[in-house]
C-alpha cells in the first residue's frame, strides 16, 4: 500500500439515504472498535434517525483509509440560537460517542479532531453520556482548540459473575435475604427464556406493553410510552438480536408471561436497558429486582448471546465472560445500591472554535448550575418534599 493509499481522508454525509447503505461498512468498524457499546450500532443509531432525526441534520463524519471505513462520528446539528453538534441517539441512549478502529485510534483520532474543528467554527462539539474510555478521548486529545471536560450522568456497574458470587460480594445478612428469594423463584416455578429471533418483535410489543402496566397510575419516564419509541426498539432490537447485541428475556410464571427484559450487549458490556413487569407480581411476594438480576448474572456470564431460545432454571450460571460488566446503565436509584455497585461516571466534552467559545461558556455555566441544584435536592428534604 502506498502512502497516499495509507493516509486517511474524511468525508461528510448528510444524506439519509447513504447513511441507511452504511449498514454493513458500519457493523465492520463497530466489531473492530474496542470501546463501542451498543448505542454505536447502526441498527440502534439509523432506527433512532428514522424516528427522531431532523430535516437537513445530518452530519456523519465518515474517516476512510482507501475505501475501508476506519472512523465514523454519528453526529447532527441542533439549535438555531445556540448551534451545536452532537451525537445522533439522544437521551434514549445511555452512551454516546465516535467509532475508531482499533488499528486507527491515533490517526483516525486526529484526523476527526480536524474535520470537527472546521465544523467548529459555526457550531459547539458537544459530546453528553461519554463513557470512560471511549473513543472520543482520542478526538478531546487531538482537539488543538478551546475545550472542556466535565462529569455527567452516574452509571452503576457489577462485574459479569454468576448470581452465588454476586451474592458472596454482599453483608452476611443481606446476602442470605437475596438466598431466600432466589430460593423462593426456585420454589415457585419462575422460569426466564432468551426469546428467539423470530419472536424478538412480539416480545419487544409485550415489554412495552408491561411497562404501561407496571408504571399504570405511576409517573412514567413518557417518552417510553411515545409511539416513535417504540417502533424505534421494535426496529432496532430485532437486527440488534440477530447480530448478538440484544437479547430479550421473557418470565413465566403461573403458566403466562409476567415479565420482560431487555438487554443491548457488545464487547464486554451487558446493560439492562428496559424492563416491565406484570404489577400483579407486587402481591406475590416475588422479588422483582432479585428475579431479573439472576438472569442478567447468567446473560452478562455467557461469551456471546444464545443464537436461539435458552431456558433458565436458576441452578447456576454459565462462566466464561472474563472481562465483562453487567451495567445498570444511567441513573443511581437506591434499589440499585443494594447490590454493592461500582459507581462510574460518564463525562461531558466540549470542543469548541473561537468564535463558538461562548457557547462552549454558557454551557459549562449550565451544567454547573443544574449539578448544584442536584446536590440541593439531594441534602435538603424539606426542598425534596415540596419542590
Amino acid at each position: 500500500m502506498t502512502a497516499a493509499e495509507r493516509a486517511l481522508t474524511v468525508e461528510l454525509c448528510t444524506d439519509d439515504t447513504a447513511f441507511a447503505a452504511l449498514a454493513k461498512e458500519w457493523a465492520g468498524l463497530h466489531a473492530s472498535c474496542p470501546s463501542a457499546t451498543p448505542f454505536q450500532s447502526h441498527a440502534w443509531l439509523h432506527s433512532w434517525w428514522l424516528s427522531y432525526g431532523t430535516p437537513d441534520g445530518l452530519r456523519l463524519f465518515l474517516v476512510r483509509r482507501g475505501r475501508e471505513l476506519v472512523g465514523a462520528a454519528p453526529l447532527m446539528r441542533v439549535g438555531r440560537a445556540l448551534p451545536r453538534l452532537v451525537p445522533i441517539g439522544g437521551a434514549i441512549s445511555d452512551f454516546r460517542d465516535v467509532l475508531l478502529a482499533e488499528g486507527a485510534t491515533e490517526e483516525g483520532g486526529r484526523a476527526l479532531a480536524d474535520a470537527l474543528a472546521r465544523a467548529a467554527r459555526t457550531a459547539l462539539i458537544d459530546f453528553r453520556d461519554v463513557r470512560p474510555g471511549s473513543a472520543v478521548e482520542q478526538v478531546y486529545r487531538h482537539w488543538r482548540g478551546p475545550r472542556c471536560r466535565l462529569r455527567d450522568s452516574t452509571c452503576l456497574e457489577l462485574p459479569a459473575l454468576p448470581m452465588t458470587d454476586l451474592v458472596k460480594r454482599l453483608p452476611t445478612a443481606r446476602a442470605q435475604r437475596i438466598r431466600n428469594k432466589v430460593n423462593r423463584l426456585g420454589r415457585l416455578g419462575v422460569e426466564w427464556r432468551v426469546v428467539g429471533h423470530d419472536e424478538t418483535e412480539s416480545a419487544v410489543r409485550r415489554l412495552i406493553d408491561l411497562h404501561r402496566q407496571q408504571w399504570e397510575g405511576k409517573k412514567v419516564t413518557p417518552e417510553h410510552v411515545r409511539p416513535q419509541f417504540v417502533e424505534h426498539l421494535v426496529r432496532s432490537v430485532v437486527p440488534m438480536a440477530r447480530s448478538g447485541q440484544a437479547a430479550v428475556t421473557e418470565f413465566s410464571f403461573e403458566g403466562s408471561v409476567v415479565a420482560v427484559d431487555l438487554h443491548l450487549m457488545s464487547g464486554g458490556l451487558t446493560g439492562e436497558y428496559l424492563y416491565g413487569f406484570h404489577p400483579r407480581l407486587r402481591d406475590s411476594k416475588l422479588d422483582v429486582a432479585t428475579m431479573l438480576l439472576r438472569a442478567s448474572s447468567e446473560l452478562a456470564t455467557r461469551e456471546q448471546a444464545s443464537a436461539g431460545a435458552v431456558t433458565g432454571t436458576g441452578t447456576g450460571a454459565v462462566t466464561g465472560a472474563e472481562g465483562r460488566v453487567l451495567s445498570m446503565l444511567r441513573g443511581d436509584e437506591p434499589y440499585k445500591y443494594r447490590w454493592c455497585p461500582e459507581t462510574v461516571h460518564n463525562e461531558r466534552f466540549l470542543m469548541a472554535g473561537p468564535l463558538t467559545v461562548p457557547l462552549m461558556t454558557a454551557a459549562v455555566c449550565h451544567s454547573t448550575a443544574r449539578h448544584t441544584a442536584k446536590k440541593v435536592l439531594r441534602k435538603d428534604p424539606a426542598t425534596r418534599q415540596h419542590g
